[in-house]
Protein backbone atom coordinates (compact mmCIF):
# COMPACT_ATOMS: atom_id res chain seq x y z
CA UNK A 1 0.00 0.00 0.00
CA UNK A 2 1.68 3.50 -1.23
CA UNK A 3 1.38 6.36 1.60
CA UNK A 4 -0.34 9.25 0.23
CA UNK A 5 1.80 12.44 0.26
CA UNK A 6 0.91 15.45 1.96
CA UNK A 7 -0.51 17.50 -1.48
CA UNK A 8 -2.32 14.53 -2.36
CA UNK A 9 -3.78 14.08 1.15
CA UNK A 10 -5.20 17.77 0.23
CA UNK A 11 -6.65 17.05 -3.15
CA UNK A 12 -8.62 14.42 -1.53
CA UNK A 13 -9.87 16.48 1.04
CA UNK A 14 -11.11 19.46 -1.80
CA UNK A 15 -12.37 16.69 -3.83
CA UNK A 16 -14.31 15.47 -1.20
CA UNK A 17 -15.77 18.82 -0.28
CA UNK A 18 -16.60 19.89 -4.21
CA UNK A 19 -18.35 16.53 -3.89
CA UNK A 20 -20.78 17.74 -1.23
CA UNK A 21 -24.57 17.74 -2.18
CA UNK A 22 -24.31 21.63 -2.69
CA UNK A 23 -28.13 22.30 -3.10
CA UNK A 24 -28.82 20.69 0.54
CA UNK A 25 -25.89 22.67 2.49
CA UNK A 26 -27.77 26.18 0.52
CA UNK A 27 -31.21 25.19 1.75
CA UNK A 28 -29.88 24.60 4.93
CA UNK A 29 -28.10 28.20 5.19
CA UNK A 30 -31.39 29.11 4.00
CA UNK A 31 -33.50 27.90 6.68
CA UNK A 32 -30.84 29.08 9.35
CA UNK A 33 -30.53 32.35 7.95
CA UNK A 34 -34.74 32.70 8.81
CA UNK A 35 -33.60 31.52 12.60
CA UNK A 36 -31.15 34.12 12.91
CA UNK A 37 -33.33 36.73 11.53
CA UNK A 38 -36.38 35.62 13.73
CA UNK A 39 -33.87 35.28 17.03
CA UNK A 40 -33.54 38.66 15.87
CA UNK A 41 -37.00 39.78 15.78
CA UNK A 42 -37.46 38.18 18.99
CA UNK A 43 -34.60 40.17 20.96
CA UNK A 44 -36.11 43.50 19.47
CA UNK A 45 -33.94 44.21 17.04
CA UNK A 46 -30.67 42.75 19.18
CA UNK A 47 -28.26 40.49 18.25
CA UNK A 48 -27.94 39.35 22.13
CA UNK A 49 -28.72 37.33 23.54
CA UNK A 50 -29.86 34.75 20.56
CA UNK A 51 -29.13 35.91 17.49
CA UNK A 52 -25.72 36.25 16.94
CA UNK A 53 -25.12 33.14 18.99
CA UNK A 54 -27.57 31.40 16.33
CA UNK A 55 -25.47 32.52 13.40
CA UNK A 56 -21.99 31.98 15.10
CA UNK A 57 -23.27 28.51 16.42
CA UNK A 58 -23.94 27.66 12.45
CA UNK A 59 -21.25 28.33 11.10
CA UNK A 60 -19.22 25.84 13.64
CA UNK A 61 -22.38 23.79 12.81
CA UNK A 62 -21.28 23.72 9.39
CA UNK A 63 -17.76 22.57 9.63
CA UNK A 64 -18.79 19.89 11.92
CA UNK A 65 -21.18 18.78 8.77
CA UNK A 66 -18.42 19.07 6.37
CA UNK A 67 -16.11 16.94 8.71
CA UNK A 68 -18.81 14.26 8.74
CA UNK A 69 -19.75 14.26 5.52
CA UNK A 70 -16.29 13.96 3.81
CA UNK A 71 -15.13 10.90 6.36
CA UNK A 72 -15.97 7.50 4.70
CA UNK A 73 -19.51 6.08 5.34
CA UNK A 74 -17.66 2.91 6.15
CA UNK A 75 -15.63 4.44 8.98
CA UNK A 76 -19.74 5.43 10.33
CA UNK A 77 -21.17 1.80 9.80
CA UNK A 78 -17.94 1.15 12.76
CA UNK A 79 -19.11 3.84 15.05
CA UNK A 80 -22.73 2.94 14.93
CA UNK A 81 -22.76 0.79 17.79
CA UNK A 82 -20.37 2.96 20.19
CA UNK A 83 -22.24 6.12 18.99
CA UNK A 84 -25.90 4.54 20.23
CA UNK A 85 -24.03 3.02 23.75
CA UNK A 86 -22.40 6.84 24.08
CA UNK A 87 -26.14 8.31 23.85
CA UNK A 88 -27.29 5.63 26.41
CA UNK A 89 -24.71 6.31 28.97
CA UNK A 90 -25.34 10.09 29.03
CA UNK A 91 -28.68 9.30 29.14
CA UNK A 92 -28.05 7.27 32.28
CA UNK A 93 -26.16 9.87 33.94
CA UNK A 94 -28.87 12.37 33.51
CA UNK A 95 -30.60 11.59 36.37
CA UNK A 96 -27.53 11.81 38.50
CA UNK A 97 -25.76 15.06 37.75
CA UNK A 98 -28.15 16.79 35.00
CA UNK A 99 -29.05 20.28 35.40
CA UNK A 100 -32.24 21.03 36.26
CA UNK A 101 -34.28 23.36 33.62
CA UNK A 102 -37.97 24.35 34.42
CA UNK A 103 -38.51 21.65 36.43
CA UNK A 104 -36.93 18.94 33.78
CA UNK A 105 -33.36 17.43 34.25
CA UNK A 106 -33.13 17.40 30.53
CA UNK A 107 -29.06 18.77 30.20
CA UNK A 108 -25.29 17.89 31.31
CA UNK A 109 -22.83 20.66 32.17
CA UNK A 110 -19.79 19.81 30.84
CA UNK A 111 -18.02 23.16 32.07
CA UNK A 112 -17.97 25.75 29.03
CA UNK A 113 -20.89 23.26 26.80
CA UNK A 114 -24.14 22.19 28.16
CA UNK A 115 -25.30 19.02 26.03
CA UNK A 116 -28.47 17.64 26.01
CA UNK A 117 -27.76 13.81 25.35
CA UNK A 118 -31.73 13.33 24.28
CA UNK A 119 -30.58 15.32 21.08
CA UNK A 120 -27.42 12.94 20.93
CA UNK A 121 -30.14 9.78 21.19
CA UNK A 122 -32.04 10.84 17.81
CA UNK A 123 -28.92 10.71 16.14
CA UNK A 124 -26.95 7.57 17.46
CA UNK A 125 -30.50 5.81 17.53
CA UNK A 126 -30.98 6.24 13.78
CA UNK A 127 -27.41 5.34 13.27
CA UNK A 128 -27.56 1.61 15.71
CA UNK A 129 -30.59 0.84 13.80
CA UNK A 130 -29.54 1.33 10.19
CA UNK A 131 -26.35 -0.71 11.15
CA UNK A 132 -28.32 -3.76 12.74
CA UNK A 133 -30.49 -4.07 9.41
CA UNK A 134 -27.75 -3.55 7.30
CA UNK A 135 -26.33 -7.12 8.27
CA UNK A 136 -29.56 -8.49 8.71
CA UNK A 137 -31.50 -10.92 5.66
CA UNK A 138 -34.43 -9.02 4.63
CA UNK A 139 -36.61 -12.77 5.89
CA UNK A 140 -35.45 -12.10 9.26
CA UNK A 141 -36.75 -8.65 9.79
CA UNK A 142 -40.06 -9.80 10.78
CA UNK A 143 -38.86 -12.93 12.88
CA UNK A 144 -39.44 -12.38 16.46
CA UNK A 145 -36.41 -13.02 17.91
CA UNK A 146 -34.37 -10.72 15.41
CA UNK A 147 -37.36 -7.96 15.75
CA UNK A 148 -37.13 -7.97 19.56
CA UNK A 149 -33.34 -6.40 19.32
CA UNK A 150 -34.36 -3.18 17.80
CA UNK A 151 -37.29 -2.78 19.80
CA UNK A 152 -35.71 -3.19 23.13
CA UNK A 153 -32.93 -0.48 21.42
CA UNK A 154 -36.22 1.92 20.91
CA UNK A 155 -37.88 1.92 24.08
CA UNK A 156 -34.70 1.92 26.31
CA UNK A 157 -34.25 5.43 25.59
CA UNK A 158 -37.58 6.20 25.00
CA UNK A 159 -38.05 4.90 28.47
CA UNK A 160 -35.31 7.41 29.71
CA UNK A 161 -35.92 10.46 28.15
CA UNK A 162 -39.68 10.05 29.63
CA UNK A 163 -38.59 10.11 32.84
CA UNK A 164 -36.70 13.17 32.55
CA UNK A 165 -39.77 14.49 31.74
CA UNK A 166 -39.94 15.21 28.23
CA UNK A 167 -42.55 13.84 26.53
CA UNK A 168 -41.98 15.59 23.27
CA UNK A 169 -38.95 14.11 22.35
CA UNK A 170 -39.79 10.57 23.61
CA UNK A 171 -42.21 10.65 21.27
CA UNK A 172 -39.82 11.71 18.79
CA UNK A 173 -37.47 8.89 19.44
CA UNK A 174 -40.23 6.50 19.75
CA UNK A 175 -41.54 7.67 15.80
CA UNK A 176 -37.77 7.40 14.57
CA UNK A 177 -37.45 3.83 15.98
CA UNK A 178 -40.76 2.90 14.12
CA UNK A 179 -40.18 4.45 10.70
CA UNK A 180 -36.61 2.50 10.81
CA UNK A 181 -38.25 -0.76 11.74
CA UNK A 182 -40.89 -0.20 9.02
CA UNK A 183 -38.42 1.02 6.10
CA UNK A 184 -36.20 -2.18 6.81
CA UNK A 185 -39.35 -4.25 5.46
CA UNK A 186 -40.98 -5.36 8.96
CA UNK A 187 -44.30 -7.51 7.60
CA UNK A 188 -47.67 -5.54 7.43
CA UNK A 189 -49.41 -7.78 10.08
CA UNK A 190 -46.19 -7.40 12.70
CA UNK A 191 -46.87 -3.70 11.95
CA UNK A 192 -50.58 -3.48 12.47
CA UNK A 193 -50.23 -5.59 15.55
CA UNK A 194 -48.02 -3.37 16.99
CA UNK A 195 -49.94 -0.27 16.50
CA UNK A 196 -52.91 -2.21 18.33
CA UNK A 197 -50.53 -2.63 21.21
CA UNK A 198 -49.04 0.68 21.40
CA UNK A 199 -52.90 2.20 21.11
CA UNK A 200 -53.48 -0.41 24.23
CA UNK A 201 -50.47 1.10 25.90
CA UNK A 202 -51.41 4.74 25.34
CA UNK A 203 -54.93 4.48 26.27
CA UNK A 204 -53.53 2.35 29.49
CA UNK A 205 -50.46 4.79 30.56
CA UNK A 206 -53.40 7.82 30.44
CA UNK A 207 -55.98 6.15 32.43
CA UNK A 208 -53.02 4.32 35.01
CA UNK A 209 -51.95 7.85 36.08
CA UNK A 210 -48.54 7.15 34.23
CA UNK A 211 -48.58 10.60 32.66
CA UNK A 212 -47.37 13.39 34.91
CA UNK A 213 -50.13 16.31 35.63
CA UNK A 214 -48.93 18.79 33.22
CA UNK A 215 -48.87 16.23 30.61
CA UNK A 216 -52.30 15.44 31.06
CA UNK A 217 -53.43 19.16 30.94
CA UNK A 218 -51.18 19.60 27.98
CA UNK A 219 -53.28 16.95 26.54
CA UNK A 220 -57.11 18.25 27.88
CA UNK A 221 -55.35 21.95 26.37
CA UNK A 222 -55.00 20.29 22.81
CA UNK A 223 -59.38 18.83 23.06
CA UNK A 224 -60.05 22.21 24.29
CA UNK A 225 -57.52 25.10 24.50
CA UNK A 226 -60.93 27.28 25.35
CA UNK A 227 -61.67 25.19 28.76
CA UNK A 228 -58.51 26.93 30.91
CA UNK A 229 -57.78 30.33 28.34
CA UNK A 230 -55.80 31.36 30.95
CA UNK A 231 -53.80 28.25 32.08
CA UNK A 232 -53.13 25.49 30.23
CA UNK A 233 -54.61 26.43 27.28
CA UNK A 234 -52.96 29.73 27.51
CA UNK A 235 -49.93 29.09 25.31
CA UNK A 236 -52.20 27.84 22.01
CA UNK A 237 -54.75 30.20 22.51
CA UNK A 238 -52.05 33.44 22.10
CA UNK A 239 -50.52 31.36 19.55
CA UNK A 240 -53.31 31.03 17.44
CA UNK A 241 -53.80 34.81 17.62
CA UNK A 242 -50.23 35.60 16.76
CA UNK A 243 -50.92 33.39 13.25
CA UNK A 244 -54.47 34.58 12.83
CA UNK A 245 -52.85 38.57 13.11
CA UNK A 246 -50.10 38.15 11.01
CA UNK A 247 -52.72 37.57 8.03
CA UNK A 248 -51.88 36.60 3.99
CA UNK A 249 -48.64 38.81 3.85
CA UNK A 250 -47.90 39.20 7.84
CA UNK A 251 -47.35 42.83 10.15
CA UNK A 252 -44.12 43.21 8.71
CA UNK A 253 -40.86 42.54 10.09
CA UNK A 254 -40.46 43.29 14.06
CA UNK A 255 -43.84 44.74 14.02
CA UNK A 256 -45.96 41.73 15.34
CA UNK A 257 -47.63 43.14 18.40
CA UNK A 258 -48.25 39.63 20.19
CA UNK A 259 -44.10 38.65 20.24
CA UNK A 260 -43.26 43.01 20.93
CA UNK A 261 -45.24 42.50 23.64
CA UNK A 262 -44.71 39.24 25.10
CA UNK A 263 -47.91 37.73 25.22
CA UNK A 264 -46.25 34.49 23.63
CA UNK A 265 -44.26 32.23 25.73
CA UNK A 266 -41.16 30.72 24.97
CA UNK A 267 -40.94 32.86 22.12
CA UNK A 268 -37.38 31.82 21.03
CA UNK A 269 -37.47 28.11 21.56
CA UNK A 270 -40.72 26.35 21.37
CA UNK A 271 -42.90 29.16 19.24
CA UNK A 272 -40.81 30.16 17.19
CA UNK A 273 -42.56 29.58 14.15
CA UNK A 274 -45.98 31.56 15.61
CA UNK A 275 -43.22 35.07 15.83
CA UNK A 276 -42.54 34.10 11.96
CA UNK A 277 -45.72 33.35 11.02
CA UNK A 278 -46.78 36.98 12.80
CA UNK A 279 -44.13 38.75 10.94
CA UNK A 280 -44.64 37.38 7.64
CA UNK A 281 -47.81 35.89 7.75
CA UNK A 282 -49.34 32.90 5.38
CA UNK A 283 -47.30 33.39 2.42
CA UNK A 284 -43.84 33.30 4.83
CA UNK A 285 -45.22 30.51 7.22
CA UNK A 286 -45.72 28.63 3.87
CA UNK A 287 -42.26 29.60 2.58
CA UNK A 288 -40.26 28.40 5.27
CA UNK A 289 -42.30 24.87 5.02
CA UNK A 290 -41.57 24.85 1.63
CA UNK A 291 -38.11 25.17 2.15
CA UNK A 292 -37.90 22.40 4.56
CA UNK A 293 -39.87 20.14 2.12
CA UNK A 294 -37.06 20.84 -0.14
CA UNK A 295 -34.92 19.06 2.57
CA UNK A 296 -36.79 16.46 3.18
CA UNK A 297 -36.97 15.78 -0.57
CA UNK A 298 -33.42 16.08 -1.25
CA UNK A 299 -32.56 13.56 1.36
CA UNK A 300 -34.91 11.04 0.16
CA UNK A 301 -33.59 11.43 -3.59
CA UNK A 302 -29.81 10.76 -1.70
CA UNK A 303 -31.62 7.86 -0.53
CA UNK A 304 -32.96 6.34 -3.09
CA UNK A 305 -29.61 6.32 -4.98
CA UNK A 306 -27.66 5.25 -2.46
CA UNK A 307 -26.66 1.66 -2.75
CA UNK A 308 -25.69 0.21 0.17
CA UNK A 309 -28.16 -0.64 2.81
CA UNK A 310 -27.08 1.03 5.33
CA UNK A 311 -27.18 4.17 3.94
CA UNK A 312 -30.03 4.65 2.71
CA UNK A 313 -32.12 3.72 5.94
CA UNK A 314 -29.57 6.02 7.75
CA UNK A 315 -30.73 9.11 5.40
CA UNK A 316 -33.99 7.54 5.11
CA UNK A 317 -34.32 8.15 8.89
CA UNK A 318 -32.66 11.29 8.95
CA UNK A 319 -34.98 12.76 6.73
CA UNK A 320 -37.85 11.09 9.03
CA UNK A 321 -36.60 12.50 11.90
CA UNK A 322 -36.06 15.76 10.71
CA UNK A 323 -39.84 15.96 9.02
CA UNK A 324 -40.97 15.46 12.17
CA UNK A 325 -39.46 17.91 13.94
CA UNK A 326 -41.08 20.68 11.54
CA UNK A 327 -44.41 18.79 11.51
CA UNK A 328 -44.94 18.24 15.88
CA UNK A 329 -43.56 21.79 16.17
CA UNK A 330 -45.47 23.52 13.63
CA UNK A 331 -48.67 21.57 14.53
CA UNK A 332 -48.10 22.20 17.88
CA UNK A 333 -47.97 26.10 17.67
CA UNK A 334 -51.31 25.96 15.07
CA UNK A 335 -53.08 23.58 17.89
CA UNK A 336 -53.12 20.68 15.68
CA UNK A 337 -50.72 18.56 18.21
CA UNK A 338 -50.70 18.65 22.25
CA UNK A 339 -47.98 21.11 23.19
CA UNK A 340 -44.37 19.33 23.68
CA UNK A 341 -40.92 20.77 24.01
CA UNK A 342 -39.79 20.36 20.35
CA UNK A 343 -37.88 22.99 18.57
CA UNK A 344 -38.19 24.05 15.20
CA UNK A 345 -34.68 22.49 13.55
CA UNK A 346 -31.92 25.28 12.73
CA UNK A 347 -34.65 28.20 13.86
CA UNK A 348 -34.81 27.70 17.15
CA UNK A 349 -32.26 28.83 19.86
CA UNK A 350 -30.50 25.54 20.88
CA UNK A 351 -26.44 24.19 20.65
CA UNK A 352 -27.13 20.75 21.04
CA UNK A 353 -30.67 20.47 18.55
CA UNK A 354 -28.12 22.97 16.34
CA UNK A 355 -25.03 20.28 16.21
CA UNK A 356 -27.15 17.71 16.65
CA UNK A 357 -29.17 18.82 13.14
CA UNK A 358 -26.10 19.70 11.24
CA UNK A 359 -23.88 16.20 11.94
CA UNK A 360 -27.21 13.96 11.14
CA UNK A 361 -27.43 15.74 7.57
CA UNK A 362 -23.09 15.26 7.63
CA UNK A 363 -23.90 11.69 7.52
CA UNK A 364 -26.51 12.38 4.60
CA UNK A 365 -23.52 14.06 2.57
CA UNK A 366 -21.61 10.97 3.38
CA UNK A 367 -23.66 8.69 2.26
CA UNK A 368 -24.32 10.92 -0.76
CA UNK A 369 -20.93 10.77 -1.52
CA UNK A 370 -20.25 7.45 -0.88
CA UNK A 371 -23.74 6.73 -2.95
CA UNK A 372 -21.81 4.21 -5.12
CA UNK A 373 -20.67 1.73 -2.54
CA UNK A 374 -23.17 -1.31 -2.66
CA UNK A 375 -20.90 -3.18 -0.21
CA UNK A 376 -19.34 -0.92 3.47
CA UNK A 377 -16.50 -3.02 4.62
CA UNK A 378 -15.04 -2.36 7.35
CA UNK A 379 -11.48 -2.77 9.06
CA UNK A 380 -12.86 -5.69 10.76
CA UNK A 381 -13.81 -7.25 7.09
CA UNK A 382 -17.61 -6.49 8.41
CA UNK A 383 -20.24 -6.24 5.78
Amino acid sequence: MVALTLPERRFGIRKSISSLHWTLVCLLALIALVGVATLYSVAEGSWTPWAGRHAIRFALALVAMTVVGITPLRVWLQLSYPAYFFALGLLFLVPFIGEVNMGARRWIDFGPITVQPSEIMKIALVMALARYYHGLEFKRVSNPIYFTIPIFMVMLPVALVFQQPDLGTALLLLATGFCIILLAGLSWKVTILGAIAGAIGAITAIQSGFLKEYQIKRLTAFMDPAADPLGSGYHLQQSKIALGSGGVVGKGYMEGTQSQLKFLPEMHTDFIFTIFGEDFGLIGAVGLLALYLMVFIVGMNIAMRARSHFGRLLTMGISMTFVMYVLINTGMVMGLAPVVGVPLPLVSNGGTVMFAVMIAFGLVQATWICRDQDTLRTTTGLN
